[in-house]
């Protein structure tokens, strides 16, 4: 399934991704730090939700209290949870 996350806080405006079962894939930023957006897009490619909400919450950016990697692990999750609520 596609998802797509409206960010908030961050240079990036949205995130979309598929994820199948709570496995993420095909991740990408619109907007953002391009280079740095898409090296995470591919290291993260085939992860759980589990482990991008594990790596990647909590992670700050300068004096916000969020990041684009935080935002991920945000938009994972609610995905997961709008998929479980589904079935």
């Amino acid at each position: 399934m596609k998802y797509t996350y409206k960010t908030v806080n961050i240079c990036s405006k949205e995130i979309t991704f598929d994820i199948n079962d709570n496995v993420i894939t095909n991740v990408e930023f619109v907007d953002g730090c391009n280079g740095n957006l898409k090296a995470i897009s591919h290291l993260i490619d085939g992860w759980t939700v589990e482990k991008i909400i594990e790596k990647c919450s909590g992670i700050i950016c300068e004096r916000k209290l969020t990041s684009c990697s935080d935002q991920l692990a945000q938009g994972v999750k609610k995905a997961y949870e709008d998929l479980e609520n589904c079935i």
